[in-house]
């Protein structure tokens, strides 16, 4: 069974949770904006009804004819009381209205009677005391739609918010996929760039031991340490030629004129051991014409050049042989 990609997976998480947090940001603004609409309206709808009901307590001569879903009553000097017909039961509030008659303060409340909510306004007037009662079922059904469509609208607020969330996220983790990927690249170029040195270095070291327990004279192994710094040098080289790849202005450099001549034997030099011990006969063919001189890093170039003998001597039989020609008019005799 494979086992899915750690990057991946980082990725798929990412975006899993910058989603979540936008729909969630967004249906708790879309929230907050349906509750404030909802509070506004309900508010409004009783500040208007209250203000109709004081101006029809304020006007109003008779309580043949008020606004619709309101009633009026009155009660005269001499305790007699008058009303609006089929007015809901539970009404007048006497109470109140023996208040205002014997000279109390003007009242507005809110009273409930089976599940119906009123407002009551009672004031006096200069013969009777009037109390006007309005019905709120009209602005319930009113509140119980708006909540409808607020329900509504929040459901496809949080549809759109997922889609917009997910989209965003995308979005916004490509620059994280993008890093990742350039992340594997980069592990891989240094595995690839430091696997030959590296070996190189570990052949000279089990070489230099080999010598040292045989009682070999400092002579004798000098130019195997001479090659060991050589090594050393290189993959320092290595090393630096990847920080400067990490850089943007890597990119500016244009190199300098470098002797491939020179590069190739110095890794035929640094190889012929292993080509001894793979009884691999590796031969250095120079270019006739002169110098092989290219532009660019030499660093670079001699990696290039290792990483080809390397791959010729890894894939020839022992007692095979591995020739290094340099030349542009020509193609190189290759390996055999």
């Amino acid at each position: 069974m494979t086992r899915p990609d750690p990057d991946l997976l980082l990725l798929r998480r990412a975006r899993r949770t910058l989603a979540v947090q936008n729909t969630v940001a967004i249906t708790l603004v879309l929230l907050v904006v349906g509750i404030v609409a909802f509070i506004a309206v309900t508010r409004e709808q009783r500040s208007s009804l209250e203000r109709s009901l004081k101006q029809t307590a304020a006007t109003e001569e008779d309580v043949i004819d008020p606004p619709a879903g309101s009633w009026i009553f009155r009660l005269d000097a001499g305790g007699r009381l008058t009303a609006t017909e089929d007015a809901p039961d539970g009404f007048p509030d006497r109470a109140a209205l023996d208040r205002v008659r014997a000279g109390g303060p003007a009242e507005s409340n809110a009273t409930e009677i089976d599940g119906i909510d009123y407002l009551v306004v009672t004031r006096q007037r200069p013969a009777y005391a009037v109390q006007v009662v309005g019905s709120l079922a009209a602005q319930d059904a009113e509140r119980r739609r708006l909540l409808m469509a607020l329900g509504l609208a929040e459901a496809s607020g949080l549809l759109i918010a997922c889609l917009a969330a997910a989209l965003l996220a995308q979005r916004a983790t490509a620059p994280l996929g993008d890093a990742l990927a350039r992340q594997r690249r980069f592990v891989a170029d240094a595995s690839h760039e430091l696997r030959t040195p590296l070996t190189q270095l570990h052949t000279r070291a089990q070489l230099l031991h080999h010598d040292l327990r045989a009682g070999a004279a400092p002579e004798q192994m000098t130019p195997d340490i001479e090659q060991l710094v050589a090594g050393t040098r290189q993959l320092g080289e290595v090393i630096e030629d990847l920080l400067l790849s990490t850089q943007l202005q890597a990119g500016i450099e244009t190199g300098a004129e470098v002797d491939l001549g020179v590069v190739a034997a110095s890794v035929v030099a640094a190889l012929e051991s292993r080509a001894r011990d793979q009884a691999v006969e590796l031969v250095l063919v120079p270019d006739a014409a002169g110098p092989s001189v290219v532009r660019g890093r030499e660093a670079a170039l001699r990696r290039v050049v290792t990483a080809l003998v390397d791959n010729a001597l890894s894939h020839t039989p022992s007692g095979g042989n591995v020739t290094v020609e340099l030349g542009f008019s020509h193609a190189p005799r290759g390996s055999s």
